[in-house]
């Protein structure tokens, strides 16, 4: 037997990707105010979020203990309800409250995702820490402390993002949800490097949701709570790792075992740049409609188009998309749309609810708006082509555009314009008119679920940047739940 053929137990140092985020978590210093400034505006979005989804019943039956009863006083809150669960728990519900709706940030690269379904782990076991340190007589961490987990998680998510598709071998982006949430919650539990890396190889150690239920013919409602499995499952690695178990060094790396070669067809991850505050800087929101983000501007454009044809619909010969190659892939659908979450992963719908109503909600995703004949009979008519511009915009760091264009064609040989639209409203190059449009976003969310004293007490807390940061995020969360009731 050769020296070759010799498998050594000699357990390797970690691997670079393990070490590299575990140090980001736990050591780096966020020094970027416009960060900070996008996670205040991030953290309003996403409760929003979640404050609107408490008015889905298929959301809320998802809601409280594993098993009825299993609550935790002085454990950690759910916005908008009354529960207070062990923090594992209550990030999941934080998580599928904060992503059912299609309606929070995303972040669009090689792989694409929703940074902010990483606020279930982190809320969670902010105010479970701070309920703890207020209980024994400490300082409670600050809404300081919070956005800047936010960004951390931002980062990891987005960086490992930006050059490595997981979408491409079938895994759900969820999975770097996860891997975030356990590198961040883990630094927020003061866990040590080692814990982190610990923490961290069992996270990828995991593996990977499939992306089936994002598609057809088996799009459904767990795309609806995956986040906030993730997220979960963050927490509960971060806490395993503080009680002392162990981890895998080489868990993307081991030969044959590990996440490369099983997962990754033995391609290593590309890191093209350093972790910092570079994706929550840039990160985009979705402020108009509750919208597969790839849809996002193909919606703008048929809203824009819509009082040119509400009342020809009849005389449409064809209606012509053009998208990204992504939007292709994702949301190009044809065929019956089995429930709302197939329905907002359906370009052509989005686009034919836009055109007819002039408007695109949650609502619209249900089957009382799907039964209009009008919207299938529009689908039928839609032709959706990939525009080689719009993805090679769609990955240009400079850029990151996410263009569609909608055009449609009458049968008597008119036609209304070409109407092109590169950036939604939530990009980063439209900041300035987006972010009041978000701030509304999160007063009507609070206004239409809080009692009038309530939903201005929540208002003013986050009025002014200074006030709201030094705040102790036990005492935010006081704020934002309910009692009494769940929902």
């Amino acid at each position: 037997m050769s020296a070759l053929d010799v498998k050594s137990a000699q357990r390797p140092a970690p691997d670079g990707v393990l070490s590299a985020i575990a140090d980001y978590a736990r050591n780096f210093t966020v020094r970027s105010e416009p960060a900070y400034e996008t996670a205040r505006y991030c953290l309003m979005d996403s409760l929003a979020c979640a404050l609107q989804a408490l008015k889905i019943p298929a959301c809320r039956k998802l809601l409280g203990p594993v098993v009825p009863g299993a609550v935790m006083p002085g454990g950690a809150r759910v916005p908008g309800t009354s529960f207070e669960l062990d923090p594992v728990q209550a990030a999941f519900n934080i998580g599928a409250l904060i992503r059912w709706l299609d309606f929070n940030d995303t972040w669009l690269a090689a792989e694409w995702g929703h940074p902010s379904d990483n606020l279930g782990g982190i809320l969670a076991v902010a105010d479970y820490l701070a309920r703890n340190a207020v209980m024994s007589g400490r300082t409670p961490p600050s809404v300081r402390a919070l956005l800047t987990a936010m960004i951390k998680a931002h980062e990891i998510q987005g960086v490992l993002a930006l050059e490595n598709s997981f979408n491409r071998v079938g895994l759900d982006h969820v999975l770097l949800v996860r891997v975030a949430s356990t590198a961040v919650v883990a630094g927020m539990l003061g866990a040590s490097l080692d814990q982190i890396v610990n923490a961290l190889s069992n996270a990828w150690i995991d593996g990977g949701a499939l992306r089936t239920y994002r598609h057809a013919p088996n799009t459904g409602s767990r795309k609806s709570w995956a986040a906030g499995d993730a997220t979960s499952r963050g927490v509960r690695h971060a806490l395993m790792a503080l009680s002392g178990e162990m981890g895998y060094p080489s868990a993307l790396s081991a030969k044959t075992w590990g996440f490369y070669d099983v997962l990754f067809k033995g391609r290593a991850f590309a890191l093209p740049q350093p972790f910092g505050s570079y994706v929550m800087e840039n990160v985009l929101f979705k402020v108009s409609y509750p919208a597969e983000f790839h849809a996002q501007t193909a919606v703008e454009a048929a809203m824009s188009l819509h009082p040119q044809v509400r009342e020809r619909f009849a005389d449409i010969e064809r209606i012509v998309i053009e998208t990204q190659e992504p939007g292709v892939r994702i949301i190009d659908k044809v065929g019956p749309l089995a429930n709302p979450a197939d329905r907002d992963h359906c370009l052509q719908y989005m686009v034919a609810v836009a055109l007819i109503f002039g408007r695109l909600t949650a609502a619209d995703y249900e089957d009382t708006v799907a039964a209009d004949a009008r919207i299938d009979a529009l689908r039928e008519r839609m032709q959706v082509r990939e525009n080689p511009t719009f993805t090679e915009e769609y990955y240009a760091a400079d850029k990151r555009y996410i263009g569609n264009a909608v055009q449609v064609f009458f049968r008597d040989g008119s036609h209304t314009a070409r109407v092109q639209v590169d950036v939604p409203i939530g990009h980063r190059r439209r900041r300035a008119e987006g972010m009041p449009v978000l701030v509304g976003k999160f007063t009507a969310a609070v206004e239409a679920h809080f009692a009038p004293r309530q939903a201005e007490r929540i208002k003013a807390l986050f009025a002014k940047a200074p006030e709201l940061d030094g705040l102790p995020v036990n005492e935010l969360l006081a704020a934002l739940v309910t009692s009494g009731s769940t929902a």
